[in-house]
Parts: C-alpha cells; sequence; structure tokens
C-alpha cells in the first residue's frame, strides 16, 4: 500500500475527525458554524469599565490577529485605541447581535468597524475573540471577498482560522488553492469529509475511496454524508438512486458536493454568504441578478456588479426581476444619450420598482450625480432630486437645489452641512432635527471616553438598524454622538435615508 494512503488510513483511525463525532449537535458538523445563524440573540450584558491595577500581558513576536484589518485608521477617521477599553467578549456580542438589513448607511458604518485596522482591546487574553467575531460577521453579511483577505492578511494557519478560510474558499471558487492548502497541512484539515473532497480534487480518487470507506466504517462519516461523498466521487455510478439528499443545515462543503453532481438546491433560502455563488457566470442570468440585488442590499457587494447584471441583455419576461431590469436599462439608455425627456418618461417607474425592492440607495449610488446634472420637470425634478440627495454627491446635489416639499427642504439643509431648521410635523423629523442640536448622550460620551468609542458606535449603529422605524428618542441619541465623535457624514447619510426612503 502506498505511503500517502497508508497516512490517510491513519488519519481516519486516529486522528481529529474521529473526535468531531463528538462534537455539539449544534454545531454544523462538516466544516464551520460560521454560516449558521445563532438559534437566540445573546443575552443584554452592561460591560464595566476597565479598573484596579491588573495588567495583562501578551506575546510581542508578532502582530495581533485582532489589531488586523483592511482599513488603515486614517481613511476612517477613528482613534486607533477605539476598542482599547472594551471588553472583547461584549464587542462581540454586540458584532453577532447586529442585523443584516440595517439602513443602508448603518451597515456602512458597520462594515467600517469590523475591517478597521485598530489597536486590540487591553483586556484581550488573545488575539482571537474579537477577531473571528468581525469574520464572522462578514461571512453573515456576505462579504466574503473582505473576509477571505482579512484572513488572509491574519493568516489562516491553525484550524479555527483555516475552517472559515476553506467556508469562504468552496463558496468564492477557490476550493483548488484551499485543498493545496490543506494537502501540505493536513493538520489544519476541518473534517475527513473536507479532507476525502480534496484528496478527489487532487486526482487522488483510490485515497478518497479509502478514506471514505475506513471513516464509514468507524463511524466516523454519517451515512448521510456518505451518500453524498459517494455521489460526488462517482456520479455515473449512483445516477439511477434518487440524489443523496441536502444537510439541514446547508454547510459550504456540501453545497460545493451537490454543485459538483447538478444537484445543488436554490441559494434564495440559504444564508445571504451563499448567495455568492450564483454571480457566477454559468449561473443562469435571473439567479445571477437576483443573488446580486441580495448581496448589494446588504452593501456586501459593489452596486456596479448589479449595473451590469440589469444592463447585460433585453429581459426575456415579465415580473419583479424582469421588471427592475427593464426600468434600470431605459433610464441608463436616455442617460447616456443625454435625452431629459427620456430621462423624465423613464425615471419615476426605475425609481418606484427600485424602492419596493428596498434598493434605492444602491440606485442612487449608480444614477445620482448623472441625474442632478440634467433639467427635468414635474415629478421626474422631484424624484431626480430625492435620488441624488441618497447618493454619495449629496452635498453637491444640494448645492443648487430649491425644494418645495418640507421633507425634501430639510434633507436638503443636512446635505448641505446646515441645521435642518424647523422640522415637518412628525416624530421623525423632529427626532432628526433634534439629532442635529443636542449633545452627546451622557452614557455614550464615556464610553468614548474610556477608550471604547467602537464599542459605542456598535451600540448606536445597533439601536439605528430600522432606519424609520427606529424610536424617535434613538435617532435622535445616535445622530447627536456620531456627530460629536467626527462621524459627521455617516450622521448626515443616516438622517438623510432616514427621510427620504
Amino acid at each position: 500500500m502506498r505511503a500517502d494512503v497508508l497516512l490517510l488510513t491513519f488519519l481516519v483511525l486516529g486522528g481529529p475527525a474521529v473526535a468531531q463525532t463528538d462534537a455539539p449537535a449544534s454545531a454544523i458538523p462538516w466544516l464551520s458554524d460560521s454560516l449558521r445563524a445563532p438559534d437566540a440573540a445573546p443575552a443584554e450584558v452592561e460591560a464595566t469599565p476597565l479598573e484596579g491595577t491588573e495588567i495583562s500581558t501578551s506575546p510581542l513576536s508578532g502582530t495581533r490577529r485582532d489589531a488586523v484589518g483592511l482599513l488603515p485608521a486614517n481613511a476612517t477617521g477613528l482613534p486607533r485605541d477605539a476598542f482599547a477599553g472594551s471588553d472583547p467578549h461584549r464587542v462581540a456580542e454586540l458584532i453577532a447581535e447586529l442585523p443584516q438589513d440595517a439602513l443602508p448607511a448603518v451597515q456602512d458604518l458597520v462594515l467600517m468597524l469590523l475591517l478597521a485596522e485598530l489597536d486590540p482591546p487591553v483586556a484581550a487574553t488573545d488575539g482571537d475573540t474579537l477577531f473571528f467575531a468581525r469574520v464572522d460577521a462578514l461571512l453573515r453579511f456576505g462579504a466574503l471577498e473582505q473576509a477571505q483577505a482579512l484572513l488572509e492578511r491574519a493568516g489562516a494557519t491553525d484550524s479555527e482560522a483555516f475552517r472559515r478560510w476553506f467556508d469562504v474558499s468552496l463558496l468564492t471558487g477557490y476550493d483548488a488553492r484551499a485543498c493545496d492548502a490543506m494537502t501540505a497541512n493536513p493538520g489544519v484539515a476541518p473534517t475527513l469529509p473536507a479532507r476525502i473532497f480534496c484528496l478527489s480534487r487532487t486526482g487522488d480518487w483510490a485515497a478518497a475511496w479509502l478514506s471514505l470507506d475506513t471513516g464509514r466504517a468507524l463511524g466516523a462519516v454519517s451515512e448521510e454524508e456518505y451518500a453524498l461523498l459517494a455521489a460526488f466521487l462517482d456520479p455515473e455510478g449512483v445516477e439511477l438512486l434518487p440524489p443523496p439528499p441536502a444537510p439541514v443545515p446547508m454547510t459550504p462543503l456540501a453545497f460545493r458536493l451537490l454543485d459538483g453532481i447538478s444537484e445543488a438546491p436554490p441559494t434564495q433560502p440559504l444564508p445571504l454568504a451563499f448567495a455568492v455563488v450564483d454571480l457566477r457566470t454559468t449561473t443562469g442570468w435571473k439567479a445571477q441578478i437576483e443573488a446580486a440585488e441580495r448581496l448589494v442590499r446588504a452593501q456586501a457587494l459593489d452596486p456596479n456588479r448589479l449595473l451590469a447584471l440589469y444592463t447585460e441583455r433585453r429581459p426575456a419576461a415579465s415580473g419583479s426581476v424582469w421588471d427592475r431590469a427593464a426600468a434600470v436599462q431605459a433610464l441608463d439608455r436616455a442617460l447616456l444619450a443625454q435625452d431629459a425627456d427620456a430621462v423624465a418618461a423613464a425615471l419615476p417607474d426605475a425609481v418606484e420598482r427600485m424602492a419596493e425592492a428596498g434598493l434605492l440607495v444602491p440606485f442612487a449610488t449608480l444614477f445620482g450625480a448623472q441625474l442632478a446634472g440634467l433639467s427635468v420637470q414635474g415629478a421626474a425634478a422631484e424624484a431626480a432630486l430625492r435620488v441624488g440627495l441618497l447618493s454619495p454627491a449629496h452635498a453637491a446635489v444640494a448645492a443648487s437645489a430649491e425644494p418645495v416639499d418640507p421633507r425634501d427642504r430639510m434633507a436638503v439643509a443636512i446635505a448641505r452641512g446646515a441645521h435642518p431648521g424647523d422640522p415637518p410635523e412628525d416624530p421623525l423629523a423632529r427626532a432628526v432635527a433634534d439629532g442635529f442640536a443636542a449633545s452627546a448622550p451622557e452614557d455614550l460620551a464615556r464610553l468614548a471616553g474610556e477608550k471604547r468609542l467602537g464599542e459605542a458606535l456598535l451600540r448606536v449603529a445597533k439601536s439605528l438598524a430600522s432606519g424609520a422605524e427606529t424610536d424617535p428618542r434613538d435617532v435622535a441619541r445616535g445622530l447627536a454622538f456620531l456627530r460629536s465623535v467626527g462621524q459627521e457624514d455617516v450622521a448626515r447619510r443616516i438622517a438623510l435615508q432616514m427621510l427620504l426612503l
């Protein structure tokens, strides 16, 4: 018997894969549980400031993982010690509680905090608690490219990091590279099924079958796993049998195996991270658009990717996705031709359809600045103003605007950087105005003064995630605090989106 096959048998018989049969029932048994939604939100626990004279020490041999980021501090406007005074476990809980369908400007704030390169908490006794909380949140939000880059920059050479990197690689199409890394360092293999998959990817079918059969005999591979792996290893041999059942919950490896035998389930009911798979050019056009819409809605994908899909070809049918594609195409053609009449005819329909789908902010990112350069009248002019105010060019759009509607006047003042003035008579507008007049709340200001600014910003993001449905008191508190800590543009974008969406 070949030496590498003997090694595989040893790993199956005595390696870590057998121990994994005793894993908690709540964990995904194949790779990691990093894509699984939590069973329940963590209980609210009020963190206390660091006091006393206890000193935590950590080795200086290298950069800690919780200090690794993709955005330098000078690009975020945050001090490097934004998390220095926080309890890393409490910050991890806050991150886990954040919803993935937050107001776009709030989601942008969250992603900035997750990707920022900041000093680690002083109280942290390891460099992994906050790091893995950030990575897992990125996976939950569908921001797989960012998660992959963060893992690679920090190093994914241990089993916990490698499991997440392997998950991401399977979904982003880099499974061959992940398998090469596993082959070079088999000790980090997440599970025996993952090893078997990688043996097949490197063409070692004999070792893959030996590992599968041995694992089944020893109970290290369940009957469900065996059926799925056997179908993947020999699709022709089982073609007359019913397809193997999809596991619940779905895992990246199970999805990849099912995809390999043309039995991949639709991604719509699955966690958002799986939508990335449908961005492949081999996927149907409708599925690509739907996946891009889900990811853009979560601020995990550049809106230009969605625009490219919308305008790729002529819609072949009618209905929600096709109607949005047709409306965006009509507006795009009109803007390219600089035809104001055609823009005026196409814009209201496009705005209505994108708003219904929760995509008006990405739509504004794509078209807001262009619309500001055209002269249109009536309903189209009102729609163009609101789209422009929701875009990154909101200040330039507001500079020449002369709105009539009271809410639009308030929004224009905010976009110009001025005080919103007398708000319309509704609780949300009054709360927004109060947020631009009040001082920072004492409890949040205290956190910022204790080098817990990042924690305070996460609390604010959680409280403002619901947009216009947020409690007015939280709106005023959140906006006032953001402005007090130098996040003026974030505060104004949140206010504009609350008023106009």
